[in-house]
């Protein structure tokens, strides 16, 4: 499978995060969305969430830079298996971020994975 140039890829990730429902995108705050080639020789990582959670800021929460959602272009390249996959694998990698940067915890991620994939199989 031929690897996806940057601008092609970032348009995907652009399309993952239309994709998430408009209450939440409105939700979004203080979050910078990124695309780097790779997570790091010992790690097998597609996407990354870096920052303070909404539900752990405080009162005194301010002037500090931008949470950091960064999806790893080449992980996820070498993870699927054709274009339309890897269309798919950034749009749930985007999701799952953003799920953390809204609070959630890996296993409360995973849950909710679970029952997304179980709803797009009973839809017609």
């Amino acid at each position: 499978m031929r690897k996806l140039g940057r601008s092609e890829f970032e348009k995907l990730v652009e399309k993952g995060i239309r994709a998430i429902p408009e209450k939440f995108l409105l939700k979004l705050e203080n979050v910078a969305i990124v695309v780097e080639d790779e997570s790091g020789p010992t790690q097998n990582l597609l996407g990354l969430y870096e920052g303070v959670p909404q539900t752990l800021r405080g009162v005194n929460y301010g002037s500090v830079l931008p949470d950091k959602i960064t999806i790893f272009q080449g992980t996820i390249e070498e993870e699927a298996v054709n274009e339309k996959d890897i269309e798919e694998i950034v749009k749930n990698t985007v999701w799952h971020e953003i799920a953390h940067h809204f609070g959630m915890d890996e296993a409360e991620v995973r849950r909710l994975e679970i029952k997304r994939r179980e709803i797009r199989r009973t839809k017609p």
